[in-house]
């Protein structure tokens, strides 16, 4: 299905299927492990013991690598859209790209430092993850608008805005909540100390999450319209 689509579209929808994949798998073999509550834990709990956390690092790691093309893919786009129209500076779409691959680069490091082995690494990966992620989506959001209506329609760059909306809302609060946890642990049971927070935070996580795959899937139909051609020249002496 993905070599069927015309233009590009496959990157992004490799990107989509892959990420989904790796969340959901994860978290079925640590929950069938015993290793978490079933009941929202968070995306990094499902990734901590073996085996699933050899699937959780390999699986971001390549989602991280797909993100990258994407996000590159993109910018290509914007620029060659831009050679006509000049909707946007160029300065702009190189700094778009740069947060958005701070935030693959904050996922490469929670798929290689582990949760309870080094947390602090962990975290601060985390927060460049999700935080230059709620970023990107915010100014591609912007971008789109800017292109609107020869590039994007205004359906899409509205589902767009309100995707980056959500998932900036959902990192703060996710924020808040976490920084209220006075212990790091994955086994959480209802009822004692820090649950409710650890629940709240966990929901805005998974949130965020999400948001950005959905994100990614809206470039799908823009994708389609575009091909990447490598030339080749051969000089003679």
């Amino acid at each position: 299905m993905l070599c069927c689509m015309p233009g590009v579209a496959f990157v992004p929808a490799l990107l989509v299927s892959w990420s989904s994949a790796a969340f959901i798998i994860s978290y079925v073999i640590a929950v069938l492990a015993g290793h978490v509550e079933p009941l929202v834990p968070y995306i990094s709990d499902t990734g901590t013991k073996p085996p699933e956390s050899g699937v959780f690092g390999f699986m971001i790691n390549i989602t991280a690598l797909l993100a990258v093309i994407t996000m590159y893919i993109r910018y290509l786009l914007i620029e060659k859209q831009n050679e006509s129209s000049h909707f946007v500076r160029s300065s702009c779409n190189v700094f778009t790209l740069c947060i958005g691959w701070m935030g693959c680069a904050g996922m490469g490091i929670v798929a290689t430092f582990q949760e309870l082995a080094v947390p602090s690494v962990h975290d601060i990966g985390a927060l460049v993850a999700f935080g230059s992620g709620v970023v990107y989506i915010t100014l591609q959001s912007i971008i789109s608008y800017k292109s609107c209506p020869r590039w994007n329609s205004h359906f899409v760059c509205h589902i767009r805005m309100a995707i980056s909306v959500i998932s900036c809302i959902a990192f703060i609060t996710m924020i808040v909540f976490a920084s209220k946890i006075s212990m790091t642990k994955i086994d959480w049971t209802p009822g004692e100390k820090d649950y409710t927070y650890h629940f709240m935070s966990a929901i805005c996580e998974w949130t965020v999450a999400f948001g950005f795959i959905f994100f990614f899937l809206t470039y799908i139909r823009d994708f389609q319209r575009f091909s990447l051609r490598i030339s080749t020249e051969i000089h003679e002496d």
